[in-house]
């Protein structure tokens, strides 16, 4: 992985070529991944496919690891992982890698990030891709509290509910910062209001698993931007949906169809 100085916290991403590309990093129409809380690049869009199956199909993939995530730097204030605070950060990795405009690719939290990069900097945004993330950006709702409880607290402690525990197992699967963690749970769920999701003018896609009872409904938010549609993953909830098939031809369709 490669690092860059990101206002002052230092950010790991990595960018692949398209294939066929060779060392022409500036080969292909880039897309930027933005992977979900208690993930990393790996994880959320290595390991699924995502990367090899972007850049199979003519794209330059730049992918970060988020601020107190993966090999990123390590933050313990709540106030610094606001979305629009992680939103800079893919801003400025874009500054680095010398790309004006990107489609950005957000899951879950990533989404959310994607949804204020759209409204911040929407003119370095080609696209909006929101996976795992529907009505819940503006309802604010889904996760259950006490999440960064049970990050905190000392191994063997029961979680308070069983997705504070899944969270706590999956950080822990990853190799996480637990409190790291728990400052970005507290400090990063801002939602925004329709009439801000309104100003996302930019060709969007929403996709969410029918059994996901995170994100909220895709259709939903889908509604509420002027560029949008809906795609809806059969059988899939928010672990599953990220890495499904149809998640990633139906991305490929909705790149090669957006202008």
């Amino acid at each position: 992985m490669q690092t860059f100085d990101s206002d002052g916290v230092t950010i790991a991403y990595i960018d692949v070529p398209a294939v066929g590309g060779g060392d022409d990093l500036g080969k292909g129409d880039p897309v930027l991944l933005i992977h979900g809380f208690a993930s990393n690049h790996v994880v959320n869009w290595v390991n699924t496919l995502w990367v090899k199956t972007l850049s199979q199909a003519g794209y330059r993939v730049v992918a970060l690891d988020n601020r107190g995530h993966g090999e990123s730097e390590k933050l313990y204030d709540p106030a610094a992982y606001s979305s629009e605070a992680m939103a800079g950060d893919a801003r400025r990795l874009l500054d680095h890698l010398g790309i004006a405009r990107a489609d950005i690719m957000g899951y879950s939290m990533g989404a959310r990030i994607t949804a204020y990069l759209a409204l911040d900097h929407a003119e370095r945004v080609r696209s909006a891709l929101f996976g795992g993330l529907g009505m819940h950006l503006v309802e604010g709702r889904g996760l259950p509290s006490g999440i960064a409880e049970a990050l905190e607290a000392p191994p063997g402690t029961p979680a308070p509910n069983p997705t504070a525990q899944a969270f706590r197992t999956f950080a822990e699967q990853t190799k996480s910062d637990l409190r790291a963690l728990a400052a970005c749970m507290r400090g990063s769920r801002q939602t925004l209001s329709r009439a801000e999701i309104a100003q996302i003018e930019v060709p969007a896609l929403v996709t969410v698993g029918t059994l996901d009872t995170v994100a909220g409904s895709a259709a939903g938010l889908a509604a509420l931007m002027p560029n949008a549609r809906a795609l809806e993953l059969p059988d899939r909830d928010h672990s599953t949906a990220v890495g499904a098939k149809a998640h990633r031809d139906g991305v490929l369709a909705f790149l090669a169809a957006r202008p």
